[in-house]
């Protein structure tokens, strides 16, 4: 019952704005070298109610994008590898992932703890996709930081990637920089996360890859 109560308040909102307001005509004079000609200008009508019941509904109603990312629901250990351009060597740690759905399955929420260079790590990622949109839209923070990282993208089915780009700051340079990150769908129980910087040239420079295996 909650979940169409929400549509039907905004419907009869705008049913009664359909009512007070009337689709108006106006005459607009447009000069030209010679002579004014009347220009008809006549407003858009507001959709009816019915129809933006439906827009909602179909809004709130979660998808089969949404029905992939609940495939994730469960324990994944980790295992991460990042690179420094400065340094050749690169630096490994490991971690564990808890992923669910949440608000009646419109979200994924995942929760992050691990070591890193001998410190307790712990992060928390929202992943949404939108359905008026119809993009992917995660979100990021972590211990390590005091930053929010937003990303946004799109799934391809033929190589069971999720491709995801964003901005942040970088705390060493203080300059925005681009970022993208890539998920391969290896199988139900295995995934791969790769995180790029992308140059203003056009190169890309992967900084950290996540090697991820469902806990059974």
């Amino acid at each position: 019952m909650k979940r169409h109560f929400l549509p039907v308040f905004l419907a009869a909102i705008s049913l009664v704005a359909c009512k007070k307001e009337e689709p108006k005509t106006e005459e607009t004079p447009v000069v030209t070298e010679d002579l004014v000609v009347a220009e008809e200008v006549v407003n858009e009508t507001p959709p009816d109610s019915a129809a933006v019941m439906k827009a909602w509904n179909d809004y709130m109603t979660p998808s089969k994008a949404h029905e992939m990312l609940a495939k994730d629901t469960g324990i994944w250990d980790a295992d991460m590898t990042f690179w420094d351009p400065n340094n050749p060597e690169p630096q490994k740690a490991t971690s564990q992932a808890e992923y669910k759905m949440i608000l009646d399955g419109k979200y994924q929420e995942g929760k992050f703890t691990g070591k890193m260079w001998g410190m307790d790590f712990e992060g928390r990622g929202l992943t949404a996709f939108d359905n008026a949109a119809q993009e992917y839209i995660a979100t990021w923070i972590d211990n390590f930081g005091t930053g929010l990282l937003v990303t946004r993208g799109a799934y391809d089915e033929n190589s069971k990637t999720l491709t995801m780009h964003g901005n942040m700051v970088d705390p060493v340079t203080k300059k925005e920089k681009k970022v993208k990150e890539v998920i391969t769908y290896i199988d139900e129980d295995h995934q791969k996360m790769e995180m790029y910087d992308l140059k203003d040239n056009g190169t890309e420079f992967k900084t950290m890859e996540i090697l991820s295996k469902r806990r059974k």
